[in-house]
């Protein structure tokens, strides 16, 4: 289990990271959201000892990355793909990991094989593999130890349709044989398949956290009409909430409710449904519209 308690981390007078709590369980895919400078990837590094903390603490099973004897074998950590050394092939990569962990040399062939790079891809140089195969590579690395909990930042970017699905199959897989998955990724659709529990951070600071069924089931009634300015005075009337999304109404009502107001308005709806079915996008995007910062490295 990964647990942080009241994490903050400043540089200077800017705050990254702002007591942050959550938990991410076994058995369990997290998926971590936010836009770009929201302060995943500073959380996430320390979370795996690479960046100090400010204040507060991130536990992996009840203990520091830092004071894990060999942290492979219980964390398998994917912050960045292209961070691998652009000289060495990618069996020499998974080589050397092997002989740190102290794991048999036939754990190379197996991550090899489970991450579908051919014995020709892994005797090339990593400078010359595309973002995918280096993905996959670095899962391969995460993996090889067979550790309890995974910490990835991204592992889908750069794959291709067909490598997005072996992603979410793989990951599904893990945490379904009990291991523990912090997954953040800007795929909003790709965590809403795979994910079980959602944490959103924007500016530093958690908006929402979660079951994804929870959050996703607080959104409402999504509603579309070719008369959207009465559908809207007919909801004002009625006393209820709503919000304007890119081409439908949000209602913080039932439908049965929404439905029975735009009746008697006389309202023809072209589409009327509990908005949980509008998916993940619409709820970050409302979550973190105070907190979009786009271009700026989280």
């Amino acid at each position: 289990m990964i647990t942080v308690d009241s994490l903050t981390k400043r540089y200077g007078g800017f705050t990254a990271v702002d007591d942050v709590s959550f938990t991410a369980r076994p058995g369990r895919v997290t998926g971590f959201l936010g836009p770009n400078g929201a302060g995943k990837s500073t959380t996430m590094r320390i979370m795996v000892g690479l960046t100090p903390a400010t204040s507060g603490t991130a536990e992996v099973s009840g203990r520091r990355f830092a004071d894990l004897p060999n942290p492979g074998l219980e964390v398998g950590v994917l912050l960045d793909a292209s961070a691998q050394h652009a000289g060495r092939t990618g069996r020499e990569i998974l080589t050397i990991a092997q002989r740190t962990m102290g794991l048999p040399r036939h754990r190379v062939d197996e991550m090899l094989d489970r991450v579908s790079l051919t014995p020709t891809e892994a005797g090339r140089r990593v400078r010359n593999y595309s973002l995918g195969m280096r993905q996959r590579l670095g899962i391969a690395t995460a993996l090889l130890g067979e550790p309890e909990v995974l910490i990835l930042d991204e592992p889908a970017n750069g794959l291709d349709p067909a490598g997005i699905r072996w992603m979410r199959d793989l990951l599904r897989g893990y945490a379904d044989q009990g291991g523990t998955v912090l997954l953040s990724s800007h795929l909003l659709h790709e965590i809403e398949v795979i994910a079980d529990d959602l944490v959103v951070i924007g500016q530093g600071r958690i908006v929402a956290q979660g079951t994804k069924a929870e959050l996703l089931a607080s959104a409402g009634t999504l509603v579309r009409t070719r008369d959207v300015p009465a559908l809207a005075d007919a909801l004002a009337a009625a006393g209820l909430t709503f919000s304007h999304l890119t081409d439908a109404l949000r209602v913080e009502a039932d439908p049965d409710v929404v439905g029975q107001v735009a009746l008697g308005a006389g309202v023809a709806l072209t589409e009327l449904r509990a908005a949980d079915g509008a998916g993940l996008e619409e709820m970050f995007l409302e979550l973190t519209a105070e907190t979009q910062r786009e271009g700026v490295a989280a």
